[in-house]
């Protein structure tokens, strides 16, 4: 009898350690180009149990901000899951100039694996470019690949860059093909519920259906429907709802589901399909899902941030987060998962809606600002090939012509600063590489140039442009983000469920205190480049 007490304690206290010192599940919710206010600006039209029930049952950070630029989609998973800033991380952009072979290159992009699930080059991606831990890394080290991993998006880089160096698994969707895939990074065949997922061929029959505005809900606070600035991105001559998409070829129907609500809907299927066959949660270990929806961020681009068109999706959006909230409670159970729920950067509004209603705006419609300082190279100096490259808000020296010209670095930067001070009144804040190599970033809003800043992969001249002026853009209409401005950076941060209380604080927190705070609740090591802090104590 004696014995067998000692077992029944013994054993129970092992399943309650096992219980309070990790949760079952871990999920990381991204929502692309999510501005903080959308929580609130369209409570009043949510249901009960999508954001609204995050907001009332976990802690609610109002002013959570990030603080690098460019603030763009593979910098923010990128910041988001390492704890860091893109000068360790080395994610400084979707796109950068590589200076050792004189071309721009994708942050994911690997022309050393394969797509799997694809006869294209989409699933060429891998983490390859990525100098920092995440905390999926880490969960996977902590008991030696045990853990499970698993991200997925529509994009490659919001499911490559969260899934880490070690996932399990990564996938996106390929619009070419209209499919979700893979990269031979991770398997070299996909699983046989994500071929049946395929099968399916969703996106034709969503794409089949109108774009209609949700029933019983208010958009009076977007109205006007058809806004200043938007583009129409389906060419239906007008951008009204409903949004028809029947003259378009089922090609192109396939490609453009991630301008529309329907991209969402796709993932949020695909997630559930997840859940149901990976059953991340209901083994042994702790596992994480990273969770990344894009279409908010390819709507926002071509309608704006004010407009009925994006008011739509987030109302549609909370529907499709209640889908996988009721999903995972039933999955994996109530209290037994953490959840997070933030964005990787925010959006300016349309150019053309600022200016309509009388403030300064702006953005590089023809590339002249890149044009006219490569053209003041060769006149000042007598050769184009002074400057190798001006992208992203950088400029790129060629450090052998200066060499063969016996100009110096610092003479060279100096005229190329006061041309641009004489020519752009619009730009703001400037910084050399000399000056940055000395300084080191800091968890403050303060180093904007400096956090995003990496030696390695940035330029030689690194600036931003005054507010509401973006280097980004090619027409009028529609809108992008890029910068240190709080439309661009403040976003929401919520956690949520497994030894989380509810609340709700308007300290001042950080992107990169999200890895830490993660990792301090269940008891693993931070990655290894954090600067965040834990921010739930």
């Amino acid at each position: 009898m004696l014995l067998f007490v000692s077992f029944f304690v013994t054993s129970n206290a092992g399943k309650r350690n096992e219980n309070t010192i990790q949760p079952r599940l871990i999920v990381g919710i991204v929502v692309d180009q999510m501005r903080y206010d959308y929580l609130y600006r369209f409570y009043s039209q949510y249901a009960e149990d999508g954001f609204k029930r995050l907001m009332k049952e976990g802690m609610n950070f109002t002013f959570a901000q990030y603080n690098y630029i460019p603030t763009y989609t593979g910098p923010g998973h990128a910041s988001i899951y390492t704890g860091t800033t893109p000068y360790y991380h080395g994610i400084i952009s979707n796109d950068w100039y590589d200076k050792k072979l004189k071309k721009t290159i994708n942050c994911v992009k690997d022309t050393l694996v394969n797509s799997v699930g694809a006869d294209n080059s989409s699933g060429r991606a891998s983490p390859e470019n990525l100098l920092a831990t995440t905390m999926t890394d880490q969960l996977r080290m902590s008991d030696n690949g045990l853990s499970k991993v698993y991200a997925v998006s529509l994009k490659d880089r919001a499911a490559v860059l969260p899934g880490g160096h070690m996932a399990n698994a990564a996938y996106w969707y390929d619009g070419k093909s209209g499919k979700f895939i893979t990269s031979s990074y991770y398997m070299k065949e996909l699983p046989g519920w994500v071929a049946r997922f395929n099968n399916r061929k969703l996106p034709a029959m969503l794409m089949n259906s109108d774009w209609e505005l949700e029933e019983g809900k208010n958009y009076e606070s977007s109205f006007p429907d058809n806004g200043v600035g938007e583009d129409d991105i389906f060419t239906e001559g007008k951008t009204t709802f409903p949004h028809r998409f029947t003259k378009l070829p089922d090609t192109l129907k396939q490609e453009l589901i991630k301008v529309t609500p329907f991209g969402n809907e796709l993932l949020a299927g695909f997630v559930t399909e997840l859940l149901k066959n990976e059953k991340p949660g209901q083994g042994k270990y702790c596992d994480f899902l990273a969770v990344s929806f894009s279409s908010t961020d390819y709507v926002g681009h071509a309608y704006g941030p004010n407009s009925m068109e994006i008011m739509d999706t987030y109302l549609k959006l909370d529907r499709q987060i209640a889908r996988i909230l009721d999903t995972l409670d039933r999955c994996v159970g109530k209290g037994n998962y953490l959840m997070f729920l933030t964005a990787d950067h925010g959006v300016k509004p349309n150019s053309a809606y600022l200016e309509t209603n009388g403030i300064h705006a702006g953005h590089d419609r023809t590339g002249s600002i890149r044009e006219q300082i490569m053209a003041y190279g060769k006149i000042q100096f007598g050769t184009s090939r002074v400057i190798d490259a001006v992208q992203d808000n950088q400029i790129y020296l060629n450090h052998l012509v200066l060499d063969s010209l016996q100009l110096t670095t610092n003479d060279v930067e100096n005229k190329v600063i006061g041309f641009m001070r004489a020519v752009f009144p619009f730009v703001g804040l400037v910084r050399t590489r000399e000056e940055l190599i000395t300084c080191t970033p800091a968890r403050t809003m303060n180093s904007a140039i400096l956090n995003g800043f990496n030696i390695r992969r940035s330029g030689d001249i690194l600036f931003e442009l005054n507010q509401n002026f973006l280097m980004s853009g090619s027409s009028d209409k529609g809108t992008t983000h890029e910068s240190s401005y709080d439309y661009d950076t403040h976003v929401p941060l919520i956690f949520f469920g497994w030894h989380v209380a509810p609340g709700e604080s308007n300290q001042e927190v950080f992107v990169e205190d999200i890895a830490p705070t993660i990792s301090n609740l269940i008891h693993i090591q931070e990655p290894d480049a954090t600067i965040g802090i834990p921010v739930i104590r």
